[in-house]
């Protein structure tokens, strides 16, 4: 099945012109190698050994930012297959679609050197036309962002179908026309939590001990990559001592997510902790059952935190 990316073609889509016109997509992170040889198939072997290389070239830069930096770099040059679909912002409000037609090839010199051949679409899709829920995915930080989780939208969208504004918002068929405001709370958080959380993040009792990650002042530990999928959000202890992994669910969450969040953390032990630094985990949730609480007592290092959605109609 095909995959459906958001690409920036360069910081502030400096190198749009050029790769449309060149046909193709590229990253740089200062790499100046062929890497032709040097991509295997798990990006995680491709971050050990070229992390070094890139905290190498800017000493300055957390293990983090290198991880992050290594593995978009192997996403564009070898993540990414022949067939998959790109979004790329222009500049100037549209987003160009372009399919992938080649394998990774070096332009030693060039901008973005290290690249992929790309079919473009001579027409682009507006940022406007675009769900409020993929202008959000689209719109995450860093070169790279998996948007596959839209495809039924992307796909209406390239194929000219684009939904009416005047659409009104369906009820989900487990909702009553009328439902309670408990109901009506946590449906209208489905889309939210995370930006709500990441907006309110020093509000609350995690941000007393941990930040979200940013790199040059922008935020990039929400939906940080790794190599189980994005995780919600990566956070650090203010002391630097260990890396946060939060997991969100919106509604109640059961024992499988003790599993997910496992292994997201057990990614971020192995790819972007230092040797001194340990990963804690949190679930967030309206809700928790008996099994979670059995699966959480045998894991000291994952808590769990209800979210509460207040709703009041106040006399104007």
């Amino acid at each position: 099945m095909k995959s459906y990316y958001r690409i920036m073609l360069g910081r502030k889509s400096t190198h749009a012109a050029e790769c449309l016109a060149e046909g193709f997509i590229g990253a740089h992170y200062d790499i100046d190698l062929d890497l032709s040889q040097r991509l295997p198939d798990n990006w995680k072997a491709f971050n050990k050994e070229f992390i070094p290389v890139y905290q190498g070239l800017h000493p300055e830069k957390s293990k983090i930012a290198a991880g992050l930096a290594c593995g978009m770099l192997w996403v564009v040059s070898k993540g990414v297959k022949k067939g998959d679909i790109i979004l790329s912002p222009d500049g100037s409000g549209t987003y160009r679609v372009g399919e992938v037609v080649g394998d990774y090839t070096y332009a030693p010199g060039r901008v973005l050197p290290h690249r992929r051949a790309v079919t473009w679409r001579e027409t682009g899709i507006e940022r406007t036309a675009l769900s409020e829920a993929l202008r959000r995915s689209a719109g995450s930080i860093g070169t790279v962002s998996d948007i596959s989780g839209h495809r039924d939208e992307i796909e209406r969208l390239i194929g000219g179908l684009v939904p009416s504004t005047s659409t009104p918002m369906s009820i989900p068929s487990a909702m009553s026309a009328t439902p309670e405001l408990e109901d009506f709370g946590s449906f209208a958080m489905e889309k939210h939590l995370e930006d709500f959380l990441v907006a309110n993040w020093k509000q609350t009792e995690l941000g007393q001990s941990y930040d979200i990650y940013e790199e040059d002042g922008e935020l990039v530990g929400q939906q940080y990559p790794t190599d189980t999928g994005p995780l919600d959000i990566l956070a650090v202890a203010k002391d630097g001592s260990h890396l946060l992994v939060v997991e969100l669910k919106r509604g109640r969450a059961s024992d499988a997510v003790v599993g997910q969040i496992l292994r997201y953390m057990g990614s971020v032990k192995e790819s972007l902790c230092t040797d001194t630094q340990g990963v804690k985990g949190v679930v967030i949730a309206l809700e928790d059952d008996q099994r979670l609480r059995l699966a959480l007592s045998m894991v000291p290092n994952v808590s769990f935190f209800r979210y509460q959605v207040s709703f009041r109609l106040v006399p104007g």
